[in-house]
């Protein structure tokens, strides 16, 4: 069953909303992820960095269709991400549920929606340390939603960290040509 929220919207296809925002476990019953990559030192690469996550910047790079129904990202931000090519690229509905826009801490998380092939939600952080060095941090908990993600079992999650993996690296090379 489809749940709709009292604005019309459909609702998040899991309940833990907002908890990649930290300061408390990842929820039980899902696969987590978190990965972090040094992305080099001081406040351009930091602003750099923070400008190609909240845009999606580095979601396109990285070869991935992102449409969002807002230029930057802001709670509720409808957006759609397009995973594989051609006729194998599957749509994976997705909402904004926060975000941070902090002098040492800018990114956002998305949730999933029905239709998406998972349950779950998925941060993307820039950090900005005290001592200068500026990090990329994904924190992610899911689980499969259709046959074919209950299917392809343990390669889900292998291929999650391989694209938290990508973006820390695509990402990377932008802020550093910042």
């Amino acid at each position: 069953m489809t749940r709709i929220t009292s604005a019309g919207r459909l609702a998040l296809s899991y309940p833990e909303r907002g908890a990649t925002a930290g300061g408390r476990p990842l929820p039980a019953g899902y696969h987590h992820l978190h990965h972090r990559t040094r992305l080099g030192r001081g406040r351009a690469v930091f602003e750099a960095a923070g400008t190609a996550v909240t845009t999606f910047g580095v979601h396109r790079a990285s070869g991935v269709r992102v449409r969002c129904d807002d230029g930057a990202v802001r709670p509720g931000s409808r957006v759609d991400v397009g995973l594989g090519w051609g006729p194998l690229r599957i749509d994976a509905p997705c909402e904004v549920v926060w975000t941070a826009y902090g002098p040492a801490r800018t990114g956002f998380a998305y949730g999933t929606l029905p239709g998406h092939p998972e349950r779950g939600e998925e941060s993307f952080l820039v950090l900005l340390d005290p001592d200068g060095t500026v990090w990329f941090e994904v924190t992610a908990f899911s689980r499969p939603a259709r046959w074919y993600t209950r299917l392809a079992g343990p390669l889900v999650p292998f291929l999650q960290r391989c694209y938290a993996r990508r973006l820390g690296r695509v990402l990377r090379r932008a802020a550093a040509a910042a």
